[in-house]
């Protein structure tokens, strides 16, 4: 694991550093402001000294403004008047403070446009990645981590971008301006600070390599506390349908509790080191204070220097603490890019090979030749083996087999949705890593396992499908798809709002539409993949009479586990084991292939079953009538 971190650390910068893009003028003007802001603030003390030292003094009878820069005195201005030597220097004090704190706020400004805007671009990056991932990049990653890192570990990275364009700006030039002020009003003095640096230094060291590591498993314990709520919520009806509101509480309660306790056990390390630092604060002040109490006492120092000294001690040692916290931050953003820059770094499997072409095969007909596949690219695993098919354009296929045989990874090859380990796939007589992706996948309609629809109304969900297809084409897809009739039925037609994932809408309803989705962009392979399983058989049936009828050049391959839905297929592939069992007709199979006649005997069995049992139910309602 720790192999793996060490190249992500080294080439974070490179890889993020672009997400600025356009708010590098924001970035710079916030670390200029805010170093102008705290020169003003670092010469305040400086005059306050001058008020105390000067103003003070009842003794003269002249009153000179002075720097002093280690043993050399610069005079700047003299006055006879007292008070108007008090009020010249408070108004430098207001002016200075002003001007400070409006550079400060100008800081800020610029600080947060450029923040979110890295922000914005790091989003954008990340998922414009994840977008072009292939199915197997998308097997590394589950939902929810993708959505922390998308959420969580940007929000992170932000703020610490933040807090390093003002903040570690800020700190290091406060800490060596005001060193260099107090090393200038008493070398000796500043002994004691110099011994406490080095302590301070090696606590945080010291706090910062104890927090990484908490952090870091904070943040994976996110993913598991983003997955189980993705999951509870997306499937809150089977929750209540189950009544397991108690179970998925008490499973929530639980990774929420463990999220807690990480987040505390790497927080506690800050939390002990803040007081740790603050005594260290104290110590130094009470030690500066007495020594040069002493000092002046002696006539070595005047009261306005100590002051300002003591000025100067706070904003080193506040700048410390702030560096201390600037560390915390970037150790928690540091967990959080290497996160995110996982991400960027996972190259994707299926990319526009060189020299590919853009144009769209020439027809549907497919061509599997000795193909062998794996999901871990590892050839003593082979999901499937061996593979020799020959389909031609227009032809209705059927695909029959077992839980595990591989149906669906045999037409995922087809889009290169994944990518062979061995052998070609050829649609329209190309070899499918000759095409570009984008037309490949526009020439081939699938509809996969899991129907997906999006939030907005129905016409918006099938216009995925072709955004610039005509109502009568929408009509038309629809139509064939046997979908035409129930929405319609609906108040608001195809502007029916079908909420989050299509939850208005029944499975059948739902598969329906995701067919049509799939026949308006009017490709020339049309994969089902298992796509009429939550409709009744007459239904089934007419869709695919719709298909044959309106789209009779397409090449369909349906995967079913009923023999109904395919028997009426030019040919039926039998996948068993990752393997082409058989292919043959319907009749053929029954004749020739034990596991085909197998499935279509146990079919035909719970058939029979439900007639007798259909009968039973008759015969009893009638019996019940002559009784009354």
């Amino acid at each position: 694991m720790e192999k793996q971190k060490a190249p992500r650390a080294k080439g974070w910068l490179k890889k993020l550093a672009p997400c600025v893009g356009e708010f590098k003028t924001p970035s710079i003007l916030a670390a200029v402001f805010v170093a102008v802001e705290v020169l003003f603030e670092v010469f305040i003390p400086l005059i306050m000294a001058q008020l105390i030292n000067v103003g003070m003094n009842e003794q003269l009878s002249e009153f000179v403004f002075v720097i002093e820069l280690g043993k050399t005195s610069v005079p700047l201005f003299s006055m006879t008047n007292r008070v108007h030597f008090i009020l010249v220097c408070g108004a430098l004090m207001v002016g200075m403070a002003l001007f400070s704190l409006m550079c400060g706020a100008l800081s800020g400004k610029f600080a947060a446009e450029a923040a979110t805007g890295f922000a914005m671009n790091l989003r954008r990056k990340i998922f414009y990645k994840v977008e072009n991932f292939s199915f197997l990049n998308l097997d590394k990653f589950n939902t929810a981590s993708l959505v922390t890192r998308l959420t969580t570990d940007v929000a992170n990275v932000q703020n610490s971008y933040m807090m390093i364009i003002r903040t570690l700006v800020r700190a290091p030039f406060m800490l060596v301006l005001a060193l260099v002020m107090a090393i200038s009003i008493n070398p000796e003095l500043s002994i004691i600070f110099g011994v406490t640096l080095p302590i301070l230094i090696i606590g945080l060291l010291i706090g910062v390599r104890v927090v990484f590591p908490r952090f870091e498993k904070m943040l994976r314990k996110y993913d598991d506390l983003n997955e189980s709520t993705q999951e509870n919520l997306i499937g809150i009806r089977a929750v209540k349908a189950f009544v397991r509101e108690d179970y998925e509480i008490k499973k929530f309660k639980e990774v929420s509790e463990t999220v807690r306790k990480l987040q505390f056990s790497a927080e506690k390390i800050i939390v002990i080191v803040s007081p740790f630092m603050q005594i260290l604060v104290h110590a130094c002040i009470i030690c500066i204070v007495w020594f040069g109490g002493n000092d002046i006492i002696a006539g070595g120092m005047q009261l306005g220097d100590l002051s300002a000294f003591l000025s100067y001690v706070m904003q080193i040692l506040m700048s410390l603490m702030m560096v201390a916290m600037i560390f915390m931050m970037i150790v928690l953003s540091r967990a959080s890019v290497d996160r995110i820059v996982e991400v960027l770094d996972e190259k994707i499997d299926i990319e526009d090979p060189e020299g590919a072409t853009d144009e769209l095969p020439a027809d549907g007909s497919i061509d599997f030749e000795n193909v062998s596949f794996s999901y871990s690219k590892n050839p003593d695993n082979l999901n499937l083996s061996d593979v020799n098919l020959h389909i031609k354009a227009g032809e209705t296929i059927g695909i029959i087999g077992g839980t595990g045989s591989a149906k669906t990874t045999l037409v995922q090859l087809i889009p290169r949705l994944y990518d062979v380990l061995d052998g070609s796939v050829k649609v329209g007589g190309r070899d499918v890593r000759e095409y570009k992706i984008e037309p490949l996948r526009e020439a081939v309609g699938m509809v996969l396992q899991k129907n997906t629809l999006f939030s907005g109304t129905i016409k918006e969900n099938l216009l995925w499908g072709n955004p610039n297809a005509t109502d009568e084409e929408i009509f038309e897809a629809a139509k064939a798809a046997q979908a035409h009739d129930f929405v319609m039925s609906f108040p608001n037609g195809y502007d029916t709002d079908l909420g989050q994932g299509g939850v208005n809408v029944s499975g059948g309803q739902k598969q329906r539409l995701c067919i049509a989705r799939a026949l308006l962009k009017k490709p020339k392979i049309m994969i089902l993949d298992d796509s009429t399983s939550a409709v009744d058989t007459a239904t089934d049936a007419a869709i695919r009479t719709g298909l044959k009828e309106k789209f009779g050049d397409t090449t369909v391959l349906i995967i079913a586990q009923r023999i109904a839905s395919v028997e009426n297929a030019d040919r039926i592939i039998v996948m068993n084991d990752g393997k082409i069992d058989a292919v043959g007709t319907h009749a053929e199979l029954l004749a020739t292939n034990d596991i085909y006649r197998d499935v279509y005997l146990s079919q035909q069995s719970g058939k029979a079953d439900d007639v007798v049992e259909s009968k039973s139910a008759k015969q009893a309602n009638s019996d019940e009538k002559e009784v009354k």
